[in-house]
């Protein structure tokens, strides 16, 4: 039986917690943060967790993570 294949673009994207929950990275901070709020930005930092509706179809991207 052949490796199943990881979608390299998805690894780069997602980590792992210590739980075995999938973890990726908000939006909304590339450009235009001069109208932001230094609160929001520093909010905008922190990762968030991937919903429970779409864990089934992101693990099938990265299988060995």
């Amino acid at each position: 039986m052949p490796k199943m294949k990881t979608k390299r673009g998805a690894a780069k994207r997602l980590k792992v917690t210590g739980s075995g929950k999938l973890r990726r990275a908000g939006g909304w901070k590339q450009h235009k943060l001069e109208k932001k709020s230094p609160k929001r930005r520093r909010h905008l930092r922190a990762n968030k967790l991937i919903e429970k509706s779409d864990d089934a179809r992101l693990r099938v991207l990265v299988p060995y993570l």
